[in-house]
């Protein structure tokens, strides 16, 4: 980005909440591809019908508030934002406007030079989704409802971010905190993590704001990012050229990586919000509040602080392992079986991870149970294994889930110790390789490393590297010395 200019960057984040059925309604809200099958006379507005509010998606909005700082407001109302669009029965959205269940809270992201950054929260409210418009043939589109009434929140940020790379790690972050406190799976393919970006730019060291323009349509992380990069230079180029920016809606196009223009941008007055007739105020007492914040889990920050700390793996490490609940949940367990705390970090995030990523699936549906990952760097600790055969033994596990220890016994695996059996097999290496026996006595020790291969191929790779290291430079040194 041109160092003249600035960006000034706000996301409006829908996460969608794991409740089994829609906020207003008794209708599930699995995700299923068969279109209109999860609708009622409710969540269709069909006239004469009533709202009835789902408790826990307040609970999942309050966990939300607390675990990002907010205040939680004692009496919060319900409003009907209008607007028409086909994928929207009734004509209008039941939201909420001028007071949110939470306000003012704030999330901690990495900045410049990996430093902590506070992103401000302005609101964190509850609202119903719209449904889905499938596009077919012919200039023809159809309605699928079943996503209607599905609860969201919508988490709106203050325009502190000020590059798509900070935009992606904030997004990043809500992803962790909303998978964490469970109340959203976080799947941007299937639609319960959508963003919409404000944008927009000015001179650096400016403190009045930009016009903005706001980017829709974004289902990926990488997507908000390309996005963000692709309008903060358009814009950019257009001011450069004497021109002013529109304040518009945009739609980004994956396909060909620009976006669009949808519209222009709505202000809060054409949604003609107006108080929800058919709810009463949303009352949250202090008890309530309590009740839930005693129930909240240990959040990713904390996690990552105490594994740095009590663990003492790298902060790297750290990252990685908290990334994720269910990663963070799995290393926990290996490390209950064994006290190599950096031993375990490295075989779940080279070993298993790459297994997790060459089979696209989840750690929740690796078959190796974490005791058993334990006792595999136990048994290399202790000297029974050696780290290459280590590796052979998991290739075993994941094919028969036995334990390490019967395939050990099974594939005569044990690692070779015996300091005499090692001398009598490195003596054979040794006559049978006479050239390169007299490469190390005129000074070329880099050899040393070529009988090492050759020692640990003859014993299948059983032999104690250590040990083979140790008695080949004795006997090399002898020969050379002699």
């Amino acid at each position: 980005m041109d160092h003249k200019y600035e960006a000034v960057i706000g996301l409006e984040v829908h996460a969608q909440l794991s409740t089994k059925t829609k906020i207003f309604c008794g209708c599930s809200t699995a995700f299923i591809k068969e279109p209109n099958v999860n609708i009622c006379p409710i969540c269709l507005g069909h006239p004469g019908v009533l709202p009835v509010l789902n408790k826990i998606a307040v609970e999942y909005i309050i966990k939300m508030g607390l675990a990002v700082n907010c205040r939680i407001n004692q009496n919060s109302y319900f409003a009907r934002k209008s607007y028409f669009y086909p994928d929207l029965p009734k004509g209008y959205q039941i939201s909420q406007y001028e007071l949110p269940v939470c306000e003012e809270g704030f999330i901690t992201i990495k900045g410049k030079n990996n430093e902590n950054k506070k992103i401000r929260l302005t609101r964190i409210h509850l609202e119903e989704d719209a449904g889905k418009l499938i596009h077919g043939s012919n200039n023809s589109s159809y309605l699928d409802a079943n996503r209607c009434g599905i609860p969201l929140i919508e988490i709106v940020s203050e325009p502190d971010l000020r590059s798509p790379d900070e935009a992606y790690q904030y997004l990043k972050k809500i992803k962790q905190i909303v998978q964490y406190l469970g109340i959203c799976d976080g799947n941007m393919e299937e639609g319960s993590l959508r963003c919409d970006a404000n944008v927009s730019i000015r001179k650096s060291g400016e403190k009045k704001l930009g016009t903005k323009t706001e980017i829709k349509n974004l289902n990926s992380f990488r997507n908000v990012e390309r996005a963000l990069t692709w309008e903060i230079e358009r814009q950019i180029d257009l001011v450069d050229d004497g021109y002013s920016i529109t304040q518009e809606t945009l739609l980004w196009n994956d396909d060909l990586q620009e976006a669009v223009s949808m519209r222009s941008k709505e202000e809060a007055h054409d949604y003609k919000y107006f108080p929800e007739p058919d709810l009463p105020p949303l009352f949250i007492s202090e008890e309530w509040k309590k009740e839930i914040f005693d129930l909240l889990p240990e959040l990713p920050d904390v996690k990552y602080e105490r594994f740095i700390n009590d663990f003492k793996i790298p902060e790297y490490d750290a990252g990685i392992l908290t990334s994720s609940k269910p990663i963070a949940d799995y290393y926990e367990s290996i490390i209950s079986y064994t006290k190599d705390y950096k031993s375990a970090s490295n075989w779940l995030m080279v070993n298993i991870s790459g297994y997790l990523n060459e089979n696209k699936i989840s750690i929740n549906e690796f078959i190796i149970p974490a005791k058993s990952i334990g006792k595999l760097i136990d048994f290399i600790n202790e000297g029974k294994i050696s780290s290459k055969i280590a590796k052979d033994v998991f290739d075993f596990m994941l094919k028969n889930n036995k334990e390490p220890e019967e395939i050990i016994k099974e594939y005569n695996l044990v690692q070779l110790n015996n300091p005499d059996e090692i001398a009598v097999l490195i003596e054979s290496i040794l006559e049978a390789y006479p050239n390169e026996v007299m490469q190390y006595r005129t000074g070329k020790e880099k050899v040393l490393g070529f009988f090492v291969g050759k020692v640990m191929k003859e014993s299948k790779g059983k032999a104690n590297p250590q040990l083979v290291n140790e008695i080949l430079k004795n006997k090399l040194n002898l020969i050379k010395h002699s």
